[in-house]
């Protein structure tokens, strides 16, 4: 099961946006990284191509981060917190904020 899913809201622990927040838009699971929406902002050049209507020019977007540079944001704490997975009772698996034992997904 995986720590930081996406629509999660993150906080980055190192780098260049070190304590900013974002939502996750895409986790890449075989390279351990993720897309955070506002962070590790990237300029990429690009070449026009009509057959596609693209524009060239200098386009900004959001780079991919490692997972081990974000942090669940826990909306109880009101700062960034780990995660384990807990086995319930009835055999599902839930995740787990570690500071105070509360569920992630509410």
């Amino acid at each position: 099961m995986q720590k930081i899913k996406k629509g999660d809201t993150v906080i980055a622990l190192s780098g260049k946006d070190k304590g900013k927040q974002g939502k996750v838009l895409r986790v890449l699971l075989g390279k351990n990284r993720a897309v955070v929406e506002g962070l590790n902002n990237v300029k990429k050049h690009v070449k026009p191509n009509p057959q596609k209507n693209v524009t060239g020019g200098i386009v900004a977007q959001e780079a991919s981060i490692n997972l081990t540079n974000l942090a669940l944001y826990n909306p109880i704490a009101k700062k960034g917190d780990k995660v384990r997975i807990k086995t319930l009772e009835d055999g599902r698996r839930v995740r787990v904020f570690k500071s105070n034992d509360k569920l992630v997904d509410i």
